[in-house]
């Protein structure tokens, strides 16, 4: 299998690089590196500018087909783009919820309605969404959904709550997953409703973590309302479109988010040159380590996405990708504390404020990476379940 992109997506490489040379400079060059993991919530309004530049340079919703604005890109030109924006320190989206999860479902699920009216929003950055799935009974297992919606006359009422809503406390609308049947089968009683953010009978808490910092919620709805037609697949097809959701999630974002770890990774051992630590054998091996798994990882990527270029569907090895990365960046977290030492256990600046340590950030913020988005025990189940073919693991009887 030949794993090189071809001479077209090099050539694209070089322009969407150029792109970013050229307009990550004056304000927007104090952006780099701004907004990821554990900053989510940081500069949120010179973000919201940055979004408005990437919009007018044609470079939001660059995996759409052209027919809703996108630039129709291909699947190996989608991943270049995100390499390369993380390659740059290109400050974290805002709109990447829209953008990637929302707008690839209107477009495979929705009516030509809800096309039209949400997906130029989403196109020009206008509209902010945040995803409204796990509950505090409902995490791993989205089928347990209670939060329930009702229909009263045009409007569909809403009460229950979610938790670990990102960015909800800046976001214009929600995509949230409600039971519309309590007496159907739990994944047959459920619907995708569209729900505005900005109304009362939502109320939105911020929860603070142990990085200091607040980008996921808890939000609670208590008689909110959403238009009947707002209904994403139909009345009682929630689960297949959050599954198709979820699909979207793993996409092309996925050597990006490589990157990424490839400039963490390039600052822990800076970090262990400057003090000292990559003298230790044990260190270094460490480090060696760390470095052969990110080029691991980097290779199952190439070979699943080419496979998928091609016309084949999923294989097996890419049920493995979530708990190879989740495992590796929290191994990194805690390699990063070791290269500092006692140091670490000081920080220099007040927690929560973009000031804390990168390094420190790292440790503490990937803690979270083997819970979130299906923990390790949920993603070892559904391997050994789905890709190895073993029986299922005892439920407790209803």
């Amino acid at each position: 299998m030949d794993l090189r992109f071809s001479a077209e997506d090099e050539a694209f490489r070089g322009e969407v690089r150029g792109w970013l040379e050229r307009n990550l400079v004056g304000e927007f060059a104090e952006l780099r590196g701004r907004g990821g993991s554990g900053d989510l919530e940081g500069a949120v309004e010179p973000r919201r500018a940055w979004e408005r530049r990437l919009a007018e340079g044609g470079w939001t919703c660059v995996g759409w087909p052209k027919e809703w604005g996108g630039r129709g890109l291909t699947l190996s030109q989608e991943v270049i783009f995100n390499e390369e924006y993380a390659r740059a320190r290109a400050p974290g989206r805002l709109g990447h919820i829209g953008e990637t999860l929302l707008g690839p479902t209107l477009i495979a699920f929705g009516t030509e309605a809800q096309k039209r009216r949400f997906l130029p929003p989403i196109l020009r950055t206008e509209e902010l969404w945040c995803q409204g799935y796990s509950e505090p009974n409902a995490g791993s297992d989205l089928g347990n959904v209670q939060c329930r919606a009702e229909r009263e006359g045009d409007d569909w009422v809403i009460h229950g709550q979610k938790v670990w809503t990102s960015l909800a406390t800046i976001s214009d609308w929600c995509f949230l997953l409600c039971r519309t049947d309590p007496r159907a089968p739990k994944h047959e009683g459920l619907s995708y409703l569209l729900v505005p953010m900005r109304q009362v009978g939502i109320e939105v808490r911020p929860i603070r973590q142990i990085t200091g910092t607040a980008e996921f919620c808890e939000v609670f709805f208590d008689g909110a309302r959403t238009a009947a037609d707002l209904v994403v697949g139909g009345v009682g097809s929630g689960w297949r479109v959050a599954m198709g959701t979820l699909a979207f999630e793993r996409g092309a974002s996925t050597l990006g988010q490589q990157m990424m770890f490839a400039i963490e990774l390039d600052h822990v051992i800076a970090a262990a040159k400057a003090n000292g630590a990559a003298k230790d054998p044990v260190i270094r091996q460490r480090l060696a380590d760390a470095w052969i798994g990110l080029t691991i990882m980097r290779y199952n990527a190439l070979r699943t996405l080419t496979a998928v270029e091609g016309g084949a569907a999923l294989s097996r090895e890419a049920l493995i990708t979530k708990l190879y990365w989740a495992t590796w960046h929290r191994d990194l977290g805690k390699l990063a504390v070791d290269v500092l030492g006692p140091a670490a256990e000081v920080i220099d600046g007040t927690p929560g404020s973009y000031e804390l340590p990168e390094l420190q950030r790292l440790f503490l913020w990937t803690r979270a990476d083997t819970i979130y988005a299906g923990t390790n025990q949920i993603q070892r189940n559904i391997i050994a379940e789905r890709a190895l073919g073993l029986p299922r693991e005892p439920r407790p009887s209803s």
